[in-house]
C-alpha cells in the first residue's frame, strides 16, 4: 500500500500541532481591565485544578481585575494541591472570593480550606461545609504517630488560616480532628463563612464595600476596598487542555493509556513506522500526568512496564511464547494493583483489565503462531535450508546488520556491501545463527542497451569488486 509515502513526516507534523495546542493552551491571555474574573472547579482537588486556579488567577492579576470568583463545588481531594491553591489565593494581588455553589454543592474536607482563606466566602443554598479530617487514599483512617502528625499538622495549618481571615477557628479545628460538618445557615452563624449568596449577582452585591488585605507586587500587605457591584463579569472557564487532563485523572483512562502507549511501542519495533512510535509516547506521557493526580503504587507500574518488555522481548527471543505470557500476566497483575486504594472509584476496572489482557493475548498468539510455523519449518529443514531464501535489510549492512528472514530477524553479513535498509537479498550461507547474504538481482532493475547505471549502483559494484 502507498497511502502513506512518509510516515515519519506525517508524526512529526501531527507532534508539532500537538505541541502547538498545548502552547496556545497554557499560554497567558489579558482581557479588559476593571472585570470580575469567574472561575468555576465542580471535581475533586487535583493538579488539574492547581493548574486551573492559578492560570485563572494570573489572567486577573495581568488584567487589572477588581476580583476573582471561585465558583466551588467539590469533595475534597489532594493536600499538596489544596497548599499549592491556597498559597497562590493568599499571593494573589487581586482579592480572591469563594463561592460554595449551586445549591446542592460543598466545600468538604481540602475545600473547607481553600474556602476559609477567601478574602470572602459565602455559600449558596442548601450547601455543606466541614469534614476536614485526613484520610489514607482508600479512605480509612491514618493510625499510630503517623496519624497524630498528620492530625496535628492540619489542625495548625486550618487554625492558622482562619486566624488569618478573622473566622472561627475552633470550629476550623474541629472540622479536622471530629470531621464536623455544618450547612450554610449553621456556617453564617458560627463565623465559618460571611454570608449565604443565592446568585452571583448577589454575591457581588453584599460584597460591595467590604475591607480586605492583599498584597501588592512587592509582597507588603495593604488594605482594598471591595468595588464589584457594577463591575463587567468574565466567565474565565476551564481551558480545552485542561478539560482533557481533568478527564484522563482517572486510573481507568491511566491503565488504558499505559497500555495503548506499551503497545504502540512494541509495534513500533516491530513496524518501525514512526507514527506508532509517537502516538506511543503520546499515551506514556498523559498516563504518567493521570498517575500523578492518582494513590498511584508505582510496583504497579513498574509491573506493566515490564510486562511489555517482556513482549518485546518476544520479537527477539526464540521462546515460543513463554516471554509473551509472562508479559501479559506481569500486565495484568500491575492493573489490578495501579493503586494504592481499595475503594472503588479508585480501582482500575477488573474488567478493564481482562479486555487488556486478552485483546493482548489474542495479538501476541496470532504473532507468535506466524513465529512458530516458520521456526517450525526452519527446525525441520535445518539453517542449511535457508541458502537461497530470499529476505530484506531491517537496518544498513555495511557489511554487519539485521535481516529478516522467514518470519525471523538475523544477524548478517553482506557480502556485497553496502546494502541499505529494506533492501531484498538472498542468503547466500550461514554460519551458526549468523547469514551471510547478498542483494537480490531480481530486485536491480535492468537497464536498455547502452545505458550507464547510475552512481549509487557504481559505487556498490566499484566496492564489491575491490
Amino acid at each position: 500500500m502507498h497511502y502513506i509515502k512518509h510516515p515519519r513526516r506525517i508524526a512529526l507534523g501531527l507532534t508539532l500541532l500537538l505541541l502547538g495546542a498545548i502552547a496556545a493552551a497554557c499560554g497567558g491571555s489579558t482581557k479588559a481591565a476593571g472585570q470580575v474574573h469567574v472561575l468555576t472547579w465542580d471535581g475533586i482537588v487535583n493538579p488539574v485544578m492547581e493548574r486551573y486556579i492559578d492560570r485563572g488567577i494570573d489572567t486577573a492579576e495581568r488584567s487589572d481585575a477588581v476580583a476573582v470568583v471561585i465558583r466551588l463545588d467539590t469533595p475534597g481531594g489532594l493536600d499538596s494541591s489544596m497548599r499549592d491553591i491556597i498559597q497562590r489565593m493568599q499571593a494573589s494581588t487581586v482579592p480572591v472570593l469563594v463561592w460554595v455553589a449551586p445549591a446542592g454543592g460543598r466545600a468538604a474536607s481540602a475545600g473547607t480550606f481553600i474556602t476559609m482563606t477567601a478574602h470572602v466566602a459565602a455559600m449558596a443554598p442548601n450547601t455543606t461545609i466541614g469534614a476536614a479530617s485526613a484520610i489514607n487514599s482508600d479512605g480509612s483512617d491514618i493510625d499510630g504517630t503517623l496519624g497524630k502528625k498528620i492530625e496535628n499538622d492540619a489542625v495548625a495549618y486550618i487554625r492558622g488560616i482562619a486566624e488569618l481571615r478573622g473566622r472561627n477557628a475552633d470550629w476550623a479545628e474541629e472540622a479536622v480532628r471530629e470531621a464536623v460538618a455544618v450547612n450554610q445557615t449553621e456556617a453564617v452563624e458560627l463565623n465559618v463563612v460571611d454570608f449565604i449568596a443565592d446568585s452571583l449577582s448577589d454575591l457581588l452585591a453584599q460584597s460591595e464595600g467590604r475591607l480586605v488585605e492583599v498584597p501588592d507586587s512587592t509582597g507588603a500587605i495593604g488594605e482594598m476596598t471591595l468595588a464589584v457591584v457594577d463591575a463587567p463579569v468574565f466567565d474565565n472557564d476551564t481551558n480545552f487542555f485542561e478539560d482533557l487532563l481533568n478527564v484522563i485523572a482517572d486510573p481507568n483512562i491511566a491503565f488504558l493509556l499505559i497500555s495503548l502507549g506499551g503497545l504502540a511501542l512494541v509495534a513500533e519495533i516491530f513496524t518501525t513506522n514512526g507514527v506508532t512510535g509517537i502516538f506511543g509516547v503520546i499515551a506514556l506521557v498523559l498516563a504518567f500526568f493521570s498517575l500523578g493526580s492518582l494513590p498511584t503504587n508505582w510496583a504497579g507500574v513498574g509491573l506493566i512496564g515490564f510486562g511489555f518488555a517482556l513482549l518485546i522481548g518476544e520479537i527477539f527471543v526464540s521462546g515460543f511464547g513463554v516471554l509473551g505470557i509472562g508479559g501479559i500476566i506481569a500486565v495484568a497483575f500491575g492493573g489490578l494493583i495501579l493503586t494504592g486504594s481499595s475503594e472503588t472509584g479508585f480501582q482500575v476496572s477488573r474488567w478493564l483489565i481482562f479486555i487488556t489482557a486478552g485483546t493482548l493475548g489474542t495479538l501476541i498468539m496470532g504473532f507468535l503462531g506466524i513465529l512458530f510455523r516458520d521456526r517450525k519449518i526452519a527446525s525441520d529443514y535445518g539453517r542449511e535450508s535457508l541458502g537461497g531464501s530470499p529476505g530484506i535489510t531491517k537496518d544498513r549492512l555495511n557489511p554487519d546488520g539485521h535481516v529478516w528472514v522467514k518470519g525471523e530477524r538475523w544477524d548478517a553479513t553482506a557480502e556485497d556491501p553496502p546494502l541499505p535498509d529494506g533492501t531484498p537479498i538472498l542468503v547466500t550461507g550461514t554460519r551458526g545463527f549468523h547469514l551471510f547474504v547478498k542483494r537480490d538481482p531480481a530486485s536491480i532493475p535492468l537497464l536498455p542497451p547502452g545505458e550507464a547505471p547510475p552512481a549509487e549502483e557504481r559505487a556498490v559494484a566499484g566496492d564489491t569488486q575491490s
